[in-house]
């Protein structure tokens, strides 16, 4: 008889807030090589059933009662392996705080969570994660695009998790103030229209660098010794772009909400952002509603394509897991492309299985579209090596001195450089 210990998700949430609490340092040995379950799962049930636990780890919303997507996905899971009789133990942890909360005890932490992808690095150095082989390695790697491959890829070359929905901004736009074509280049939808960018936001102002060739440890995003490479001619001329941009009467610095209420009143034409804000963009904008990947800027006369940081949210495996095997079968199946379509369809989380680029539904999905586009077109893969930690605060603090007026055109070489010193050195 199947056993469930979704018996009592209330009371696993509360346990999680003691699971997924306290903040610590994650632990900084060196991992031991950990392939999760090479053989694939037997397709023929045994002579014996196995009785076997597994704790899982997710948000909140994917487990509000036993209808919800996560337990609706693992007794579906259960169903389909005869040779497992499977007592799950739900806990509530969000994606974001996979990092801390899964390295603060490995040997505690749950055998299969949801984490997001610009943690990797940490987990792995943590020993917290296995990395995935086998036939389900295959699995995973023919149903996801590469850039999804290389967001869960670590500087081993080995695949830690299972992407079951991208992590990146785009565009959306009024299509009653800008064409099609006009989208296309920000610097014509300045001359036509308001519009708003994170400029104070370190996760969107590296758009700039990137699109003038800068780099964040090498091409790939994986080499740490490489360092940062927003400085020099490169970066001078995106400075000089930057307090331009500024200065342009049409543009508006979006901080607190303030780019999404401009639209609500009609005072902004555009917001940058992700599919977090697509219901509110929606009811603000209503058949004006647009959305797309990136625009290109004109940067020395030359049109320069914007490029945001990509990621994913991915389910990994815990490699102290007890039940190795059933638990990377069980984060395999979540990242699969019925799950995920389930996801979808439950919760509005857009895939990132190919399997599913031509389902109706999400191809008219104009907000899955834009995503889709923006990671395939105009993005690069953020960095999950733990040195990308250096690169915040100090990228912040750049947009801030542009908005203060302590970056000018008349020493945007000098701060510039300044930038990229205090990006390339750890100690900040």
């Amino acid at each position: 008889m199947k056993k469930i210990l979704a018996l009592l998700l209330a009371v696993c949430m509360v346990l999680s807030l003691a699971a997924c609490g306290a903040k610590t340092d994650a632990p900084t040995e060196k991992p031991t090589e950990t392939k999760a379950a090479d053989a694939p799962a037997s397709t023929e049930a045994p002579a014996e059933v196995k009785d076997i636990t597994l704790k899982v780890w997710g948000p909140q919303e994917d487990q509000v009662d036993a209808s919800s997507w996560l337990p609706t996905m693992c007794e579906k899971f259960n169903a389909e392996h005869p040779e497992w009789n499977i007592t799950f133990v739900y806990e509530v942890c969000p994606e974001g705080d996979a990092g801390k909360n899964v390295t603060q005890d490995p040997s505690a932490a749950a055998d299969v969570y949801m984490f997001a992808n610009d943690q990797l690095g940490t987990l792995i150095q943590a020993n917290a994660i296995a990395q995935l082989g086998g036939s389900y390695l295959d699995a995973v790697v023919a149903d996801n695009s590469a850039s999804m491959i290389a967001s869960v890829t670590g500087t081993d070359g080995g695949v830690y998790g299972v992407p079951f929905t991208g992590n990146t901004w785009f565009m959306y736009y009024d299509t009653s103030v800008f064409t099609e074509d006009d989208i296309k280049s920000l610097d014509t939808m300045l001359e036509k229209g308001k519009v708003s960018f994170p400029l104070t936001n370190s996760w969107y102002i590296a758009s700039f660098f990137f699109a003038n060739g800068g780099t964040i440890f090498g091409d790939a995003g994986i080499d740490a010794a490489a360092g940062v490479d927003f400085g020099g001619e490169k970066g001078t001329a995106v400075t000089e772009y930057l307090v331009n941009l500024y200065s342009n009467p049409n543009f508006v610095v979006d901080a607190d909400g303030s780019g999404l209420a401009g639209l609500r009143d009609g005072s902004v034409n555009v917001l940058f952002s992700g599919t977090w804000d697509a219901s509110a963009v929606r009811e603000a904008l209503g058949d004006n509603f647009g959305a797309a990947q990136l625009p290109t800027v004109t940067i020395n006369g030359e049109a320069k394509q914007l490029q945001s940081f990509a990621g994913s949210k991915a389910i990994g495996v815990n490699p102290n897991c007890q039940n190795m095997q059933a638990a990377v079968a069980l984060a395999v199946y979540l990242g699969s492309a019925d799950a995920q379509l389930a996801h979808y369809e439950m919760r509005g989380i857009i895939p990132t299985s190919l399997a599913l680029t031509s389902d109706p539904a999400i191809q008219a999905d104009a907000v899955a579209l834009a995503q889709a586009n923006t990671i395939a077109n105009t993005s690069v893969v953020q960095p999950s090596i733990p040195e990308m930690n250096n690169y915040w605060t100090p990228a912040e603090n750049f947009g801030k001195a542009i908005v203060s007026g302590e970056v000018t055109l008349d020493n945007a070489a000098e701060k510039a450089d300044a930038l990229n010193s205090a990006l390339n050195n750890s100690g900040l």
